[in-house]
């Protein structure tokens, strides 16, 4: 007897056809490790998360804690693709920035700021790496990476302030932009710190024109 439960000759599907689950597509080469970085992300952005477990973000993926380290031989390295994340990100925007005409030292220092606190707003989970509180219990070359992440936007605002404080007269400018940019890093730290400590209701650009436009 013929399964009526197929295709017609009219080419219309029946019911055993329709019923037929899809089958499971595969990530594409490289779309896994993107979303496992995305899954951390997220993990981090919870207001009072704690350490972020491979157990627990396994589970979020729906995945083995074998799968993730099928793309990752670490959890290390899950923050390290984070912290590659920031730096691109960031870097990238802070280069425009200094290659663009016509603006002053204090018009570009002013951006950079607003850069780094606007990055941060946008992306909660990144914060927490960012100011090393994701970092506590996680390798020591992690928060390394990340004062050295810091200490290359100082260089960049002592750079760019050097030229500022030489305009203004100032018989000491390498001085007076090293004395600016430490400020103005150690102001930025602060506000993302106190972004992440609040559980992300402290909003960084809370009066942020306002207060670059005193400490600028």
């Amino acid at each position: 007897m013929q399964n009526e439960e197929t295709t017609s000759a009219s080419g219309v599907e029946t019911p055993a056809d329709t019923l037929t689950p899809p089958a499971r597509k595969r990530p594409k080469p490289g779309e896994r490790r993107v979303q496992i970085l995305q899954a951390l992300a997220a993990m981090l952005e919870q207001p009072g998360a704690e350490r972020v477990t491979t157990a627990a973000l396994a589970a979020r993926l729906e995945v083995s804690e074998a799968a993730l380290y099928r793309h990752f031989a670490s959890k290390a390295q899950m923050f390290e693709g984070l912290i590659d994340f920031i730096e691109q990100s960031v870097f990238t925007l802070v280069n425009q920035i200094l290659e663009r005409e016509g603006a002053t030292g204090a018009q570009q220092a002013a951006k950079i700021l607003t850069l780094l606190v606007q990055f941060a707003e946008r992306n909660p989970g990144m914060t927490r790496v960012m100011v090393g509180d994701a970092l506590v219990y996680e390798n020591e070359r992690l928060q390394q990476r990340m004062n050295q992440f810091f200490d290359k936007i100082e260089a960049t605002l002592r750079q760019v302030l050097r030229g500022a404080a030489a305009a203004d007269g100032s018989a000491t400018p390498s001085v007076d932009a090293q004395v600016r940019a430490a400020a103005l890093t150690a102001f930025v730290v602060g506000q993302l710190q106190r972004f992440a400590r609040s559980g992300f209701r402290r909003a960084p650009s809370e009066h942020l024109e306002a207060t670059i436009a005193l400490i600028v």
